[in-house]
């Protein structure tokens, strides 16, 4: 549950329901696992897992869901090997080469023939409302992923009013001059991380892993014009991540002092335990949100 990315979006309007209904609008939604032909399926779990059945975890405004996803695998070997055989068999029966329409159809039909007996593999997506700052929180390492679960959301509530944040001033510009030697804002520091691109070829991208970069070839990189496309920061000492400069925030690290701090035994309550590390991840998550947003800024035109 601890999350390992955040990528925010902001709520442009009140949601079609209050947040006390939430669980009861996902319920028309919940996960159903694939069947039969099925080669994907989505739907909404538990938050706490399997042996809990509700679909939304409160605490202190602030409410966790999670959407499975649920896809039958079909390796291409696997499906050429079959469709090799069903060729040679049809062609040494009938003594000619099928056509490539032939062989299409004859694909479709071994993808039909294999699916039921598939095996699956899962996903969980994570994601909670900051009810009060009026921000959606995701824990997704791509757009992709985050997209699928905001179009689940949508498709349960009927309508989705959010939008990614915007920030109003550049990241590239600003994680460049703090990399430069600008002082960083009040609470945050450098970690070990960074990614420097060359503006004017993509391609020539310089990375800096586990690395102090209060260094001189870091300094000769920024010299040559390249800027920072990704920079690891760490946030009060609480919260170690990586920047990028689309304002996703990756490879979130929290501090065993921090994870600890609910003070409850797992084994003598797991209940207890998710709801104290949620209630304290959300928050420090949503102040982090709120750090970043305070730096940048915020485009607040209508989507």
């Amino acid at each position: 549950m601890w999350f390992k990315n955040l990528r925010i979006y902001r709520l442009t309007d009140a949601l079609p329901c209050p947040a006390a209904e939430l669980g009861e609008r996902l319920q028309a939604a919940a996960f159903v696992p694939c069947a039969g032909m099925d080669t994907r399926r989505t739907g909404w779990v538990s938050p706490m897992g399997p042996a809990a059945t509700h679909l939304v975890h409160s605490v202190t405004g602030f409410h966790l869901v999670c959407a499975r996803t649920q896809q039958k695998l079909l390796p291409p070997a696997a499906i050429r090997e079959v469709l090799d055989e069903k060729i040679l068999e049809i062609e040494n029966a009938e003594g000619r080469k099928l056509h490539k329409r032939e062989r299409a159809n004859l694909k479709d039909e071994v993808i039909q023939t294999l699916l039921p007996r598939a095996l699956t593999r899962s996903q969980l997506t994570f994601a909670f409302l900051a009810e009060a700052r009026g921000l959606l929180l995701i824990d997704s390492p791509t757009p992709a992923r985050a997209e699928d679960l905001l179009n689940l959301l949508r498709d349960s509530l009927g309508r989705l009013p959010v939008r990614p944040l915007v920030p109003q001033h550049n990241p590239v510009e600003i994680m460049t001059r703090w990399l430069g030697g600008t002082r960083l804002p009040a609470g945050l520091r450098l970690g070990q991380h960074c990614d420097l691109r060359d503006p004017l070829n993509a391609a020539n991208v310089v990375r800096c892993r586990q690395q102090d970069l209060a260094t001189r070839e870091v300094r000769e990189h920024l010299d040559a014009g390249k800027q920072v496309g990704a920079l690891g920061l760490d946030w009060k000492e609480r919260i170690g991540f990586v920047l990028a400069e689309d304002m996703a925030v990756k490879a979130i690290k929290y501090p065993e002092i921090v994870r600890n701090e609910s003070g409850i035994d797992p084994e003598l309550d797991a209940a207890a335990r998710f709801d104290a590390d949620f209630a304290l991840m959300s928050l420090e998550l949503d102040q982090l949100a709120a750090t970043l947003i305070g730096i940048f800024g915020e485009e607040t035109r209508n989507p």
